[in-house]
């Protein structure tokens, strides 16, 4: 082996795996059996923005369509993220190094900042909201407020926390789970007896479309995850092996549908009964006593603790480890830094759910077509097989950039921006089928196809 990444496999080769110790290396330990895995995904996807999403389609669905939309969204996701979880899966690689059979050594600095960009964006905005959650908990029992004091303690909590890798987030998430659920379940049936007369006038009793946003709107609910779709691998790779596709399929859609369900439908249900859209706001108005409206607020603090932990620092600290040699611990404290630069004290504000709307879409635009080169090159042009030494030869022939991944993903990011609204789906195919006739039919791709 030509690389230092593989070299460093003896310590993932062990009995154990100590924590904090993550490395680019093939991964031989994997830590996650099924039900841990599950509840890893299910902690992992209590995402505000769900919730913010639910609120951008006021007036446009009525409570039926959001939630087919929903499910929609998350059967898709499902596939998604069985389909390029595999190789990490198979072979216990990382999403940079699988990145590189498509993009090349140099190249794969196009999906990695992609990637890497939204997690940040997201690390900065839930934290701002777990921090909000804090300081209405301190404000409410003490009188003491201070949003910026508990945004900076939250956010170096949360390094803190990454530090511990995968060993931490497994048992992170596995505990959370329960209190999540059962949180959920509480705010929702607390929302319709709060607002049950105005949920039936304005979300049930109107018509509502089954037209293009209909299908926006499934593609709003997966775009919150379309980031996960590409770097999959990061978390596939921990998981014990002996699971099918259709169970691993099965695994990833039912544990996103109950939270992203819940939380999109709370989001869509107090807006349009109130108008209001601020996650502290929606969630605290429907609890009318104190004990409960604490508990509710620290649910919300913990939920941005599981979601960040797991969704946006292991993708930006991989990220970060491939490009600049970092190591585990030094990368998820960079991430954890970035995130004060993301200004989400602006994001939180009630006339950015428009703005998150369209971040949302436009990044889809570009992760969906990434997806596509990384399913036709795995399952296509490789057949399912990859030259691990290869993938680590940093002078070998994925030494540099790829150009077809380059050049197919930027015309699958045309054809997404000119279909904005379904963004994501409408990259897939341009995406895929350009990047197979590069790699076949242009002679400067050959070595990519060793």
């Amino acid at each position: 082996m030509h690389s230092s990444d593989i070299k460093e496999g003896g310590a993932n080769s062990a009995a154990t795996k100590a924590v904090g110790e993550e490395s680019l290396a093939p991964q031989d330990t994997r830590i996650m059996g099924r039900l841990s895995y599950f509840l890893a995904w299910f902690g992992g996807c209590v995402s505000i923005g769900t919730f913010a999403m639910g609120s951008s389609i006021v007036g446009t669905l009525n409570l039926l369509q959001t939630s087919l939309a929903i499910g929609i969204g998350c059967f898709v996701i499902g596939i998604a993220l069985a389909i390029n979880g595999e190789a990490g899966y198979k072979y216990g690689i990382p999403f940079m190094v699988q990145a590189r059979s498509a993009f090349g050594f140099t190249g794969t600095r196009l999906p990695g900042v992609v990637r890497a960009v939204p997690a940040i964006v997201w690390y900065g905005f839930q934290s701002w909201v777990g921090a909000g959650a804090l300081n209405a908990v301190s404000a409410t029992l003490f009188g003491y407020d201070n949003m910026v004091m508990y945004f900076v303690l939250f956010q170096f909590l949360q390094i803190g926390l990454s530090i511990f890798g995968f060993q931490g987030i497994k048992w992170l998430e596995n505990i959370g789970s329960g209190f999540i659920l059962i949180s959920l379940v509480y705010m929702f049936f607390s929302v319709i007896n709060k607002y049950g007369d105005e949920i039936t006038t304005n979300l049930v009793n109107i018509e509502g479309t089954w037209g293009v946003e209909f299908w926006s709107a499934t593609m709003l609910f997966l775009g919150i995850y379309s980031t996960m779709m590409l770097n999959v691998s990061d978390y596939s790779r921990e998981l014990e092996k002996g699971t099918g596709k259709g169970l691993l399929t099965t695994i990833y859609a039912m544990s996103i549908l109950p939270c992203t369900l819940f939380m999109g439908l709370i989001g869509l249900m107090v807006s349009g009964a109130t108008g209001v859209s601020d996650p502290i706001m929606v969630f605290s108005s429907a609890v009318d006593n104190k004990p409960l409206l604490i508990i509710t607020l620290l649910f919300i603090a913990f939920a941005q603790v599981t979601t960040n932990v797991l969704n946006n620092v292991v993708p930006p600290t991989y990220i970060l480890m491939d490009m600049f040699k970092m190591k585990f611990k030094t990368a998820t404290i960079v991430v954890g830094l970035a995130a004060f630069a993301t200004f989400p004290w602006e994001l939180i504000k009630e006339e950015s759910a428009a703005g998150l709307q369209l971040f949302v879409q436009t990044y889809s635009a570009f992760l969906g077509p990434i997806f596509a080169v990384l399913a036709v090159d795995y399952y296509i042009l490789r057949n399912r097989t990859l030259n691990i030494e290869l993938l680590y030869d940093e002078h070998g022939p994925y030494a540099g950039i790829n150009w077809a991944a380059v050049i197919a993903s930027g015309i699958g990011v045309i054809f997404a921006l000119m279909f904005s609204s379904v963004s994501w789906y409408a990259s897939l195919i341009p995406a895929g089928l350009s990047y197979y006739l590069l790699m076949t039919q242009w002679d400067a791709c050959k070595r990519f196809r060793e």
